[in-house]
């Protein structure tokens, strides 16, 4: 008796890239305060709000009250405030403060410099403008939950479709690291002589 096979079915194909960002969630600790710095100084329109008892996807039993402001591109930065909520945990180095951020885009660096005007007539302290190269920006913090923020514009029109350098940066970086391991070699050491003899411009593109 002769066995039919069962074919095999195809398992599930990439669907495409995600479209745009949809939104960006952090906690804040003063709502009232998070509104009128978007609004007032950043002027993203508060567009939609959530009052739960209960986090949808988890399950867990705690109030919340979560806020959207839109950009122009129609993406979202939100916040979730929660009552007894504790401080986050530290940071454990000071990079963390200076990598992390949140940084918006601009089209021109006329108008970079006019939101450095305009933030640092409300108060607030600025860094740069930094021309990276790549990019133009300024830094400043989020003055009611300590996001490190950037206004940016592009300098040069390829600066995110830099495919094939960025699978050879990586092959690069990960060899340099796989052989400070083999040779108990300081990472931190074998990296900056790295970049030192090889790419010493290269921090200047770093948008941070």
């Amino acid at each position: 008796m002769t066995q039919t096979s069962t074919p095999t079915r195809p398992g599930p194909s990439l669907p495409g890239r995600p479209k745009m960002l949809s939104h960006l969630a952090y906690v804040t600790h003063n709502v009232e305060g998070t509104v009128d710095f978007y609004e007032r100084v950043m002027g993203m329109p508060m567009v939609s709000t959530v009052i739960g008892d209960r986090v949808p996807s988890t399950g867990d039993d705690f109030p919340y009250f979560h806020v959207f402001f839109r950009l122009a591109d129609g993406s979202t930065l939100a916040f979730f405030e929660a009552p007894d909520l504790p401080p986050a945990n530290p940071r454990g180095h000071p990079a963390y403060a200076l990598f992390e951020h949140l940084a918006f885009e601009v089209d021109s660096v006329e108008i970079v410099d006019q939101w450095h005007e305009w933030l640092v007539s409300n108060g607030i302290d600025v860094v740069g403008p930094t021309d990276h190269e790549i990019i133009y920006s300024i830094y400043f913090q989020d003055p009611i939950n300590d996001i490190r923020l950037e206004i940016t514009t592009p300098m040069v029109e390829n600066w995110n479709d830099r495919i094939e350098e960025a699978q050879r940066d990586l092959r690069i970086w990960t060899g340099v690291k796989n052989s400070a391991a083999e040779q108990n070699q300081p990472l931190r050491e074998a990296l900056m002589k790295y970049i030192q003899a090889e790419r010493p411009d290269a921090h200047g593109e770093t948008p941070a």
